[in-house]
């Protein structure tokens, strides 16, 4: 009997976001893989779901990988989540899924249960040109960073990318150094959460609104880099 490997798009803030295939999904896995613990077992207890959890994030290391394989092999319904938004999405989630799909092919069905998006929920609001735009997940911490803002103001099409709550305020000053004048930014913080908010102007602007709301320098960032 092959098992299924649900991939499965949970809320990024608001738990209410939810979708009802998601719900039955997670009631109906045998297991499932999640990145924190602690973080999944208060969506879980919110629509009353009891399941074993198993631990998968980027430093599980080999042995949560093979573990799920082992499940899937012999039939299991294995969901995986991430924290928030949709797995694979810049996420840990990629490598196991291309793992899954290496090592048991065709014994196995990888379904999308699909919902939040941190990426589309940020674009759907933005207000800038979407027919085209660049995704380009986490920036580098170091290496190739700096390389990275320079492609990002050369390019035509919208630029998104997400930010931590530590690198922010050094993300913005690097789009203030690279970026022409009439480039418009967009932050979108804490995208569903009770302190939803968009900050929106030029790139010096937009700085400098963060570096007078030090209150705001938390929580996490999607930055949106356009020409209007």
């Amino acid at each position: 009997m092959a098992g299924t490997l649900s991939v499965v798009a949970t809320p990024i803030g608001n738990l209410g976001d939810i979708t009802l295939r998601a719900i039955e999904t997670l009631k109906n896995a045998d297991v499932i893989a999640c990145e924190d613990t602690r973080v999944s077992s208060k969506l879980l207890a919110k629509y009353d779901i009891q399941k074993p959890l198993v631990i998968f994030h980027a430093q599980s290391g080999k042995g949560a990988t093979t573990r799920i394989l082992s499940l899937l092999g012999e039939g299991k319904r294995v969901a995986l989540v991430t924290d928030a938004g949709t797995p694979g999405i810049s996420d840990p989630g990629t490598a196991l899924i291309a793992e899954v799909r290496s090592r048991l092919g065709g014994e196995v069905t990888i379904e999308a249960i699909p919902g939040p998006s941190a990426l589309a929920a940020a674009l759907s609001i933005a207000g800038v040109p979407t027919d085209q735009f660049v995704f380009l997940g986490f920036l580098p911490h170091k290496k190739g960073r700096q390389t990275l803002f320079k492609e990002i103001a050369e390019e035509e099409r919208t630029v998104v990318f997400y930010e931590s709550t530590h690198r922010i305020e050094k993300a913005l000053e690097s789009l203030v150094e690279f970026l022409p004048e009439d480039r418009m930014v967009s932050v979108l913080r804490e995208l569903t959460k009770l302190h939803e908010s968009v900050v929106r102007g030029s790139a010096a602007d937009v700085r400098d609104y963060f570096k007078t709301h030090q209150g705001e320098v938390r929580g996490e960032f999607v930055v949106i880099v356009s020409t209007c």
